[in-house]
């Protein structure tokens, strides 16, 4: 069956680690803690990617770029979005918009989001008003307020772009 419109919805979450870079959306952040993980460990595409590949049906991010292979340790996940958006024009969609959300205790992200929204707008080949980001905290509970880590969930709407 053939759907005209697709949403899909993506979650990623990664821990806080000394001597290690900041990164969301691209943007390296002014922070005494970064994200750990096997790429730059950016959360907020990693949750866009998974949005992005749940709307077409398709697996969750680690399925395409696992964490287990060499050739993927650091790259940035501006690459990563890059082959997800790829895969979306091969199955005949583009983006109608995005929601995203980050949750984190510190530093302050709204500074950042201009460059942030530059960066997805490239990638994702949409305009910036196309983009919704927060930052938003725990008030003080949990994970974030620890500053054990950073979440971030987004959504995308797609849509079938017309046959020429």
């Amino acid at each position: 069956m053939l759907y005209k419109y697709r949403v899909g919805l993506g979650f990623d979450s990664h821990p806080l680690r000394k001597n290690r870079k900041l990164i969301l959306g691209g943007v390296k952040i002014s922070s005494s803690l970064g994200l750990y993980g096997h790429s730059d460990a950016d959360v907020l595409c990693h949750s866009i990617g998974d949005a992005l590949l749940g709307a077409i049906g398709l697996n969750d991010i680690g399925c395409y770029f696992p964490n287990t292979e060499p050739k993927l340790k650091g790259i940035s996940s501006l690459k990563i979005l890059a082959e997800i958006m790829k895969m979306i024009r091969k199955n005949g969609y583009k983006i109608i918009n995005l929601d995203s959300v980050i949750i984190c205790q510190k530093p302050k992200l709204n500074p950042y989001f201009d460059k942030i929204k530059s960066n997805l707008a490239k990638i994702l080949k949409i305009e910036k008003s196309a983009i919704g980001l927060k930052a938003k905290t725990t008030e003080g509970l949990g994970f974030a307020r620890e500053r054990q880590g950073i979440i971030s969930c987004s959504i995308v709407l797609l849509q079938k772009e017309a046959i020429k």
